[in-house]
């Protein structure tokens, strides 16, 4: 069934985006890779509390998972099936036998063979002597909005079908097993794939490997394999396009009087002067700080929220100048 997304943020069903904003935050601080280096445990929820949270801030995605649960990503296919008439539509290709690991390898998990290879060809309509072109695969990978900035790489292991050119992956001749294939349709087809992500990639992107998908029918062309990016969120920095957006804290002292601090950038720190009578909220823009432009030169910007952080614990000597300041106001 998986976990409950609302259980893994802590919220109830009818939390609101704000909420759920906020919850993912505060756990994100607590279970983020470089609070906990070493920790499985810690890196594990990251990845419970990132997943749970990509599905529930993004309306479509929660409407479908709040009718469908776990099975939410499914949810077309049951809508389109409660439409269907006396004709039944033709299966869509199970692409879930493919498992690919999005921090490293990937493999094709082992099952029943000939029904994979059946799908495909029950999808083809295929039969003796008919040429098509294969069949595109298309796998989500996950990546960190850090790997998105620098660009990376994944090293993908997989074995997809590979029909039989005898029998055009029918398995029969005849009324006979094709003797080729011994009546399965096909073979399994292992490559190892390392494919590189480009800097400037945004949920959403797909990187094509021509010629990477299941081999063609007949004699026919092979498919092409389709890596869809999901950048996952970050507990720091909120990317708008090409831009990143921050929230700093600045002292009371420093936000009146003026001064420098010290704010966070995905390269590194960077020292951001802070003029006198700084209000709250004010935005800085870092230019050229922001995310790269794929496939194109430059960068975005970093936009760095103030927010004005007041004393506490203050001592006598500085309670009375706040108050000979109220005074001075006053006046």
């Amino acid at each position: 069934m998986g976990n409950d997304y609302y259980v893994t943020l802590g919220l109830s069903k009818g939390a609101s985006e704000k909420e759920i904003k906020a919850a993912f935050r505060k756990l994100a601080r607590k279970y983020h890779p470089d609070v906990n280096p070493g920790n499985k445990s810690a890196e594990e929820k990251f990845k419970e509390i990132n997943q749970a949270y990509e599905v529930l801030s993004d309306p479509e995605k929660r409407r479908k998972y709040d009718q469908y649960g776990a099975q939410w990503e499914h949810a077309d296919r049951f809508s389109g099936a409660n439409t269907q008439g006396s004709a039944q539509a033709q299966p869509d290709f199970d692409f879930s036998r493919f498992n690919f690991s999005s921090g490293g390898e990937a493999s094709y998990s082992s099952g029943d063979f000939s029904d994979v290879l059946e799908q495909l060809m029950n999808r083809r309509q295929g039969g003796r002597g008919r040429r098509g072109r294969g069949q595109d695969l298309e796998q989500p990978v996950e990546i960190t909005l850090e790997e998105a900035m620098n660009g990376t790489s994944r090293l993908l292991r997989l074995q997809n079908p590979e029909v039989c050119s005898t029998c055009s992956g029918s398995g029969r001749l005849k009324s006979a097993a094709c003797p080729t294939c011994q009546g399965v349709g096909g073979t399994a087809r292992s490559k190892q794939l390392e494919v590189k992500i480009p800097a400037g990639v945004r949920t959403g992107s797909r990187i094509r490997m021509a010629g990477q998908g299941t081999t063609g029918m007949g004699g026919g062309a092979p498919g092409d394999l389709y890596m869809v990016i999901t950048v996952l969120p970050h507990p720091q920095f909120e990317r708008q396009e090409d831009d990143l957006i921050t929230t700093v804290s600045v002292p009371l002292v420093t936000a009146i009087l003026g001064g420098t601090i010290t704010i966070p950038t995905l390269k590194g720190k960077l020292e951001l002067k802070i003029p006198p009578e700084t209000q709250n909220e004010r935005v800085f823009k870092l230019a050229g700080q922001g995310m790269p432009h794929l496939g194109k030169t430059g960068r975005g910007d970093l936009k760095a929220k103030v927010s004005v952080t007041l004393p506490t614990k203050l001592s006598p000597k500085e309670y009375q100048l706040f108050e000979k300041l109220r005074e001075m106001r006053a006046e």
